[in-house]
């Protein structure tokens, strides 16, 4: 089974990524993290390091993926993150996605979207959504 894990920095995404570990030690399968943005900085750097740490106590030597994205800002921002999310596990054959979901509320969904509800909304790939 290979399973994707979107990690955006948020408590959420790494608590997504923890379960993603034991998930994936327990169907042996393959786990690869991939994070989007349009920034490059110190904060994306501490971010990485953060995952491959723990990747490298779950004993899983994939190093995170960072998918450059350019003019991401503005309305619905989420939604096109998700979508992304989506073409990456299609492309790429992914079996299951594992992602955390802020819960923002309906005010913050409507302005912004979630990445997680339009994965989940395609019903293209399995997906478990992690708080």
């Amino acid at each position: 089974m290979r399973v994707l894990v979107p990690i955006d920095g948020s408590k959420c995404s790494f608590r997504a990524l923890e379960f993603a570990t034991e998930f994936t030690s327990r169907f042996e399968g393959s786990l690869h993290v991939m994070h989007i943005t349009d920034y490059d900085g110190e904060a994306k750097q501490d971010l990485l390091d953060r995952a491959e740490t723990m990747l490298a106590e779950a004993g899983i030597g994939d190093d995170p993926e960072i998918i450059p994205i350019t003019q991401m800002a503005g309305p619905r921002y989420a939604n096109r993150v998700g979508s992304l999310i989506l073409e990456v596990a299609t492309e790429r054959d992914y079996d299951h996605v594992i992602m955390g979901h802020h819960g923002t509320g309906r005010l913050g969904q409507a302005i912004l979207g979630s990445a997680a509800k339009t994965v989940v909304g395609a019903d293209e790939i399995p997906v478990t959504i992690i708080p």
